[in-house]
Formats: C-alpha cells, sequence, structure tokens
C-alpha cells in the first residue's frame, strides 16, 4: 500500500492526458486520484488528504485558479500544481498568489510535473527511488525554451525565430519534430 505521502489529486478535465499522467505518476510511486471537475476535486481532498495535487487552469467550466484556495484550506500541506495550455506570466503570478507551489504550461512531461512538485530539495522517501534527478538534456531544454518563446509569442513563428537569434525554416525545422524524450539509465 502506497503511504500517505504519495497520495496525489489529478483534476484535469481531459480524459486521454489525464489517463495517460495518472498512469505515469502511478507507475513512479504516487497513489492518483482523478477528478475532472472542481467539485469533485474537493471532495477527493476532503475524503482521502492527499499531499500532492495536480491542477488544470481549465476544468471544463470550472476555473482552476478559483479552485486553489479551496483545496489549500480543505488540505492546509498540499503541495499544487497548476498545468495549463494557455500559459502567460500574470496567470503563473496569480496561481503563486492563491497558492499553487508552482505552474507548468503543457506540454509537460511527467519527470518535469514530479520536479515541480518535489522542486523544494525535499524527496519523499518512498518515492524517492522512482524520481529521476538527472539533469535534462540540452536538446529537451532547447525544445522547451523554444515551445515557451513560441506560447509568448502567441504562436507566432516568424517572431519566435527573430527572438530565439535563428532563420525561421530552422525554428520550423526543429518545431517539427516531437519533444525529446530522456532515455533513462539504470
Amino acid at each position: 500500500m502506497p503511504s500517505p505521502d504519495a497520495r496525489l489529486l489529478l483534476a484535469e478535465d481531459d480524459a486521454v492526458f489525464a489517463a495517460t499522467l495518472a498512469r505515469a505518476l502511478s507507475k513512479r510511486g504516487f497513489e492518483v486520484t482523478m477528478a475532472d471537475n472542481a467539485a469533485a476535486a474537493l471532495e477527493v481532498v476532503v475524503e482521502t488528504r492527499p499531499r500532492f495535487a495536480v491542477v488544470d487552469l481549465k476544468l471544463g467550466v470550472d476555473n482552476g485558479l478559483t479552485l486553489i484556495p479551496a483545496l489549500r484550506e480543505a488540505a492546509p500541506e498540499i503541495r499544487i500544481l497548476l498545468l495549463t495550455g494557455y500559459a502567460s506570466i500574470a496567470t503563473a503570478v496569480e496561481a503563486v498568489k492563491r497558492g499553487a507551489h508552482d505552474y507548468l504550461a503543457k506540454p509537460v512531461d511527467v519527470d518535469a510535473v514530479i520536479h515541480a512538485l518535489l522542486d523544494d530539495g525535499e524527496v519523499v522517501d518512498t518515492l524517492a527511488p522512482q524520481v529521476p534527478r538527472t539533469p535534462l538534456a540540452l536538446r529537451r531544454v532547447e525544445w522547451e525554451h523554444i515551445q515557451r518563446t513560441l506560447q509568448i509569442c502567441g504562436g507566432n513563428v516568424s517572431e519566435t525565430a527573430r527572438r530565439l537569434g535563428m532563420h525561421r525554416r530552422t525554428l520550423q525545422r526543429k518545431l517539427a519534430k516531437h519533444p525529446v524524450h530522456e532515455r533513462l539509465e539504470s
């Protein structure tokens, strides 16, 4: 049976993304409970008292930002990570003001989620063996930086290329590639 420190709420309305992320987190030692709206998420927190919560900004008709204070009130020790496909500096600041510990823009991989949840240097003992602590590969860091810059530029490839100091065609080739996946060495 997983440790109480491994309980995690995943509040996400995209069923495919939620199932994929939940499966990956479970393989790394988390006990994941899913919710697809704010009311269900709050109910899970009251019933199971998870240590962690991964909350989507847009939960159908609900807003993840308004859910954060309610989650913190129900479970003051919970560490909350806000995920969004609509990243902005204003949203990130507001999420932290409301009590989120971190904020990540989609697409995101499970290792980035875990590191964001455990970023204060504290590694829950029961999860430590499953959490890789190797730095990201340079190609992965580059890909994530390009994605962030593209979001900042509102999807404008020409402006992104200008800001990154590269030719537009070079950027288009890099964008056509899929995200770099890390190979974990055992």
